[in-house]
């Protein structure tokens, strides 16, 4: 199973540990990826047996979870408590230097920890624009200036490449200024074209040159460009981001359980759209049913994603869990980031 290709579906498990449901879903030819929530960690030494027997099972799959900090944080005990980048964006617009100091160590702390359970991924970093209106957005974001969110995000990046892990940037092309939380809602941002390039675009521009090997895009239909959610569409996906920015690494779809992703119709329709548009690969979370509906379908569509592509998302562990308590620079970074 080790030289298997990898499939376009990313899917969760329900538990603490592998079903036998579960097991059976991992070495089905159409997953390619398993993302990790907080009902899935109890603590180090659980999520170290659990990764274990899945790469038991599914050597070569994506594992990924959401360790941005703050809010979104679902790793936390015997993990490293991040504070929200809003914080960093704080501190530069005072200390430009120690901010960039900080968050690159942060990125370099978060994706060092994860890293050591032999996770490849977290979805990180966010680099929507802080509007002050999003609320599920909110201090997730880095500022509101598009440049220093550039900066910051730039500096949190290069912390996980030092590390060993590829960063995957969202939610394109922004999804700070509706104030709609697209998990329950189906934004709309009214915005022009010209409006959002010349400012939510900002970061996306300038860190895909600097290594971003994944984007993330959002579940919010910008009306005056395209009636579908960026996710789904091939205005956004394939011109924008392909063509425009000439981005050549994986498109995540965001989780196509989320309300924002239900104008797309069932399971197997929203799967269809956002691989259509351009998706590497297509989350269902937190839906089993719709996960098991999507792995019928994918049968039909016929999708392969381009390996070579997935393959750069593959993390590159240089310190094991047991390891980090040793390490010099861990201990300085752990204590400089959680006293932040």
């Amino acid at each position: 199973m080790s030289g298997s290709s990898l499939g376009p579906l990313m899917l969760d498990l329900e538990g603490l540990t592998l079903t036998e449901r579960d097991r059976e879903l991992l070495v089905h030819p159409q997953i390619g990826g398993l993302i990790f929530f907080t009902r899935n960690y109890q603590n180090p030494q659980q999520l170290q047996g659990l990764v274990e027997e899945v790469r038991s099972i599914r050597p070569n799959i994506i594992i990924a979870v959401d360790q941005e900090g703050g809010r979104v944080q679902r790793f936390k005990e015997g993990i490293s408590r991040l504070p929200p980048m809003g914080l960093f964006g704080k501190l530069y617009d005072s200390d430009q230097k120690k901010a960039l100091e900080l968050t690159r160590d942060c990125g370099w702390l978060m994706a060092t920890e994860i890293l050591s359970f032999n996770i490849d991924i977290s979805f990180a970093p966010v680099l929507d624009l802080d509007f002050g209106v999003s609320t599920v957005i909110g201090d997730r974001a880095f500022h509101r200036d598009p440049e220093k969110v550039s900066q910051l995000a730039g500096a949190f990046i290069d912390g996980m490449l030092t590390a060993g892990m590829a960063a995957t940037g969202k939610h394109f092309p922004g999804h700070g200024y509706v104030a709609g939380d697209s998990h329950i809602d189906i934004p709309v941002d009214s915005r022009t074209y010209e409006e959002i390039e010349h400012c939510d675009l900002i970061p996306f521009k300038n860190l895909i040159a600097r290594g971003l090997s994944g984007i993330m895009p959002a579940h919010v239909i910008y009306d005056s460009c395209c009636d579908q959610p960026a996710g789904f569409s091939k205005f956004w996906v394939q011109e924008q981001l392909r063509k425009q920015l000439g981005f050549d690494g994986v498109v995540f779809s965001d989780d196509l359980s989320m309300e924002g992703a239900t104008v797309a119709g069932s399971f197997v329709s929203r799967a269809k759209a956002a691989i259509d548009a351009g998706c590497d690969m297509v989350l269902v979370c937190n839906n089993r049913e719709g996960a098991e509906q999507v792995l019928a379908g994918l049968d039909d569509i016929n999708f392969k994603p381009d390996q070579a592509r997935l393959n750069k998302l593959r993390g590159h562990p240089q310190l094991t869990y047991q390891q980090l308590k040793n390490n010099h620079r861990w201990i300085e970074v752990e204590k400089e980031i959680t006293n932040f």
